[in-house]
This record gives structure tokens, C-alpha cells and sequence, in this order.
């Protein structure tokens, strides 16, 4: 849950969509775009690293996805709303054709948005996105129900915070009144959680762009569904790392390894 520092050279910036603010990191260059999608919890800082380790050859923007880090909350955190934050950040940065990596949540976006608009992806990269992502069982999420999103002072919310804390600490934001908030509402989570899942098998085969499909071993998507998601969509190339699923930020060498390789042989 852990997001890296911004790389130095990043640059922060937004765009409006119906009155609500956008941002994202541009990590500068002129190499081939890529657009990094980040999970639940999460920020487009996450992806710091692996824009450092891929150098000049490619151009990572990493957007704060709505009601994320530095983007406003939206009204609702439905599928058609993360897809067309995306379609709205790729014509606002003017790139028709990109490849689009995403993890977790980010992950879902990103091949769902292939499947609808599969003339402006030119690759996939999912990172611990399942295809079927069943209903059973507790929101995993529930845990920050009933913590504050916002307190008068950084202690008082990290002690509101509980055990969850530690995991947000370094990631808390000062208000312009000097009071502290979270970078994500926790009722917003819980309901994007619950609004991710689902059937999308249609949407991960509707595709056949080369993909690359990284999973933890410890991950969250179970060993026969890698295996059939490799299967069943053309040009998948599965890889699993020694990880969990935050596989980003726990295994950020081995996670930028596996980019690398992938994107050379585009």
C-alpha cells in the first residue's frame, strides 16, 4: 500500500473533466509513451521507479486516479468512469496509440479500456489483474470503514488510523487550513472495490495486442485463472514473480525486470 516518492524529474500536472481535477505524473522524455494505471490505495507516485528504470527510451505518465492521491473525489467509482478519465487523459496529452500497464484496479482499467477502444493500445501490461473477480466473500476493504478521512492534526489521524497507520503514514496530506487527510476516501474504496468486481473475461480476451500478464506468487489471482488467462487470449506472455500482490512496491526490481524485457520485444 506503500507509494515511492515522485521521481525528481516528474512533473505534476491536471486537466478538468466536468469540474472535477485530474492529476497526474509526467516523468518527462521524449521516448514511446506508457500509461501507468495505479490499484486501489495507491498513487501514480507508485510507479517512480519503474520510470527510472526504463530511462529515455519511454515516456511514463502516471495519472492519480479518481479520488486518489492529488485527484478529486468523483461521484461515483463505477467502470465507465475510471475508462473515461482514461479515454479524457490520452486526448488531453495528445497520444492516440500508447502501452497501457496497470495494477490491480489499474489493471482492470487498463484492459477493459483496451476492449473498447483497442485502437489506442498498442500493448498491455496487467499486473495482478484478474479476469474474474468473484463476489463471495467480505469487502477486503471493510477495514477502513469507520476510520477518518480526516483529522485535525497529522497524530490525531494516524492515531484515528489504528493498525492501518503505519501502511499510510508517509502518505498522509496536509490541507491548505493545516488540518490532515487521507490520500483517498475510505467509503470511496470500499465502493470502487465493490464495483471492480465481476465477470470481465470478455473484456481480457476481446484483445489480442501483445500483453504481458505479471502475478505474484503470492498473489491474488488464483493459479488455474493465470494459466487460462494465458490460454485464452492470444499474445499473453505470463510472468510470475517471487511477490505478493503489491508487486510494484514489494518487488520493484524484479517488477521493472519483467517491463523491461517485455517492452523490448515490441
Amino acid at each position: 500500500m506503500h507509494a515511492t516518492a515522485a521521481h525528481t524529474t516528474a512533473t505534476r500536472a491536471d486537466l478538468v473533466i466536468d469540474g472535477r481535477r485530474l492529476s497526474y505524473l509526467d516523468f518527462g522524455g521524449t521516448g514511446r509513451p506508457l500509461v501507468a494505471l495505479h490499484g486501489h490505495l495507491s498513487e501514480g507516485a507508485s510507479f517512480a521507479p519503474l520510470a527510472r528504470a526504463l530511462g529515455p527510451g519511454w515516456r511514463l505518465t502516471a495519472p492519480d486516479q479518481r479520488g486518489h492521491g492529488e485527484s478529486d473525489r468523483a461521484a461515483d467509482y463505477a467502470r465507465a468512469g475510471y475508462l473515461a478519465d482514461i479515454e479524457a487523459l490520452l486526448d488531453h496529452l495528445g497520444l492516440d496509440r500508447v502501452v497501457l500497464l496497470g495494477h490491480s484496479l489499474g489493471a482492470v482499467n487498463a484492459y477493459q479500456f483496451a476492449a473498447r477502444h483497442p485502437e489506442r493500445v498498442s500493448a498491455l501490461i496487467n499486473v495482478e489483474g484478474a479476469a474474474s473477480l468473484g463476489l463471495e466473500g467480505p469487502n477486503p476493504f471493510a477495514f477502513l470503514l469507520g476510520r477518518p478521512y480526516q483529522a485535525p492534526t497529522r497524530e490525531a489521524l494516524l492515531a484515528g488510523l489504528g493498525p492501518a497507520g503505519p501502511y499510510f503514514a508517509d502518505r498522509l496530506r496536509e490541507n491548505a487550513d493545516g488540518t490532515w487527510r487521507l490520500p483517498f476516501h475510505p467509503q470511496d474504496m470500499y465502493r470502487s472495490e465493490d464495483l471492480v468486481h465481476g465477470d470481465h473475461w470478455a473484456d481480457w480476451t476481446a484483445t489480442d495486442c501483445p500483453a504481458l500478464l505479471i502475478h505474484g506468487s503470492r498473489g491474488v489471482i488464483p493459479a488455474e485463472q493465470v494459466l487460462a488467462m494465458a490460454e485464452r487470449r492470444p499474445g499473453t506472455t505470463p510472468v510470475e514473480l517471487d511477490a505478493d500482490h503489491l508487486v510494484p512496491t514489494t518487488a520493484p526490481e524484479a517488477f521493472a525486470a519483467a517491463v523491461t524485457a517485455f517492452l523490448a520485444t515490441l
